[in-house]
């Protein structure tokens, strides 16, 4: 019998998306669960609620507790965390290029460097060296999966993801959504999500 799947929907420029994809797939593994990486843009959903940025930004002092958050949790977790200069970052660049590599296998180990990269060296996600240079670690050809990513098949493909999570309901990232449609909002939610998925809920 196959393993219970669970979704795994974040959005690149999300910091708690940082801590879940870091802790995810060996969390996944214990459990017996399968992972479905789900790249998506949360700016198109903000703008439904009239956002034009994160509510990080919007609210300075939500903003200033989640900075401290994370602080506390990555010294918790024993994971490097250097704040980005510039915040919320672009992902539109990474989540196209993840959707071109999860078909192809690297598209997990792509993400995973990606969040490792914004928010452990602080490296800019939107600049196309970025992604070369893990891209070029993972033994992928970087103007290949560059080029595609930037197709017109690739470009739809994010829309009709990002659309998914808004019709899923997701307003947030990182959200978790098991095969039977419950859905968990949070990196403090995603041991609960992996458990209802493996109880097949």
């Amino acid at each position: 019998m196959a393993n219970p799947t669970l979704e795994f929907w974040f959005d690149f420029a999300s910091t708690y998306s940082y801590l879940s994809a870091v802790r995810i797939r060996t969390l996944a593994r214990t459990a017996n669960v399968t992972l479905r990486f789900r790249p998506f843009l949360l700016g198109p959903i903000f703008k439904t609620l009239g956002w034009d940025t994160s509510p990080f930004s919007i609210y300075q002092a939500k903003g200033r507790h989640m900075w401290r958050d994370l602080e506390r949790l990555t010294a918790d977790l024993n994971l490097p965390f250097r704040r980005p200069e510039a915040f919320p970052q672009n992902g539109l660049l990474g989540a196209r290029v993840a959707l071109v590599g999860l078909p192809l296998g690297w598209g997990e180990d792509y993400s995973v460097a990606l969040f490792r990269a914004e928010f452990e060296t602080g490296d800019p996600i939107d600049a196309p060296a970025t992604s070369a240079a893990i891209l070029a670690g993972l033994n992928v050809d970087p103007k290949t999966a560059l080029d595609a990513a930037q197709s017109d098949d690739t470009k739809a493909a994010l829309r009709s993801q990002t659309e998914a999570a808004r019709r899923f309901g997701l307003f947030g990232a990182p959200s978790f959504r098991t095969a039977g449609g419950e859905l968990f909002w949070g990196n403090d939610r995603l041991e609960q999500a992996l458990d209802w998925a493996r109880r097949g809920k």
